[in-house]
């Protein structure tokens, strides 16, 4: 009785709090002062955004005239209680808008820049924001840029990416697997990588273990079967997982092989995750979404059906304490 009770209880937290965060900063200008490390969700739309070029469906058809600035692509920002610095992971063409708000949040900072900036992929929603550092933007000093040897290689060789290297707006830096790069005293980030098209560059998720708790960030992966790590378990070991859901289920692609773009569904992820206890479920909050998925929309029967089995759908703002 006492077990079934304190499921309830959650369930009737989850089906009230969709978005499940710890509390939620409504827009780039608004300021959040806050005393514990923390993430905030700058973004969870698939690289492309919505409204998508050339979409004619229902899902975009009003946005091009009236678009929605809560549908900004995937970025996660992290603000380090001890130290005040800001961190951004993922560099998206929304980039000027999610660095407005990550300078505003946790502590107002003067620079509009982040201590650094940490990259999953080459894929255009994950790094071609890094345009706006250059010549032509901000004209950016030395910003600090993560990313594995072959990202790295990536920005060094080609154009334009390379003029940000050579005009120093730049500074890249090494990262390897599986090793933590630490912040500040308690604060760390390790990269592992995922399977995913890496046609330029290795794909990683990212591990950030905070003062209290951590979180796995995995904004792209190919189906979890085609990992080497077992997703339950990884699940397992950190207290929220950021996870790809950029389709709901195949049914909303009719113009292109799905085949080609291999992402979990989250029909798929639920199913996978149906026997994971609801402590585990909680945990789960699903992110980058493709402009077709019904879950961006707050009010829709996919939403409902996510709620209504115990895991989370990321809204932008949404503030997670480490």
């Amino acid at each position: 009785m006492k077990i079934g009770f304190v499921y309830f209880l959650s369930f009737l937290f989850l089906t009230s709090c969709q978005n499940g965060s710890d509390t939620k900063i409504p827009s780039e200008e608004k300021s959040t002062e806050l005393t514990y490390t923390s993430l905030i969700l700058l973004g969870t739309i698939q690289d492309a955004g919505s409204p998508h070029i050339g979409c004619k469906k229902d899902c975009c058809k009003d946005l091009f005239e009236n678009p929605d600035p809560n549908r900004q692509v995937i970025s996660l920002g992290l603000f380090d209680a001890a130290t005040s610095k800001k961190y951004l992971f993922e560099a998206t063409p929304d980039i000027s808008r999610q660095l407005k708000t990550l300078k505003n949040f946790g502590k107002i900072s003067e620079d509009e820049m982040p201590e650094a900036i940490f990259l999953t992929h080459a894929h255009i929603g994950h790094y071609a924001g890094l345009m706006y550092l250059g010549k032509e933007a901000t004209n950016a000093n030395l910003v600090k840029v993560f990313a594995l040897p072959r990202m790295k290689q990536f920005l060094e060789e080609n154009g334009p990416w390379g003029q940000l290297v050579t005009n120093k707006n730049i500074a890249l830096q090494s990262l390897e697997t599986k090793q933590s790069i630490s912040l500040s005293e308690n604060l760390k980030v390790k990269a592992i990588l995922v399977p995913h098209r890496d046609e330029y560059s290795e794909t990683v998720g990212y591990v950030i273990q905070g003062p209290k708790k951590s979180a796995l960030f995995i904004p792209d992966i190919d189906k979890w079967e085609k990992w080497d790590l077992d997703i339950m378990e990884e699940i397992k070991k950190v207290d929220y997982a950021f996870l790809d859901a950029t389709f709901y289920s195949g049914t909303e692609i009719n113009n292109r092989d799905i085949s080609e773009i291999p992402h979990p569904f989250i029909i798929e992820s639920m199913e996978k995750f149906q026997h994971l206890r609801i402590e585990e479920k909680q945990k789960i909050v699903f992110i980058h979404f493709n402009h077709t998925n019904p879950v961006i929309d707050p009010k829709s029967d996919a939403t409902r059906s996510v709620i209504k089995n115990g895991f989370r759908i990321g809204r932008k703002g949404d503030i997670f304490n480490l």
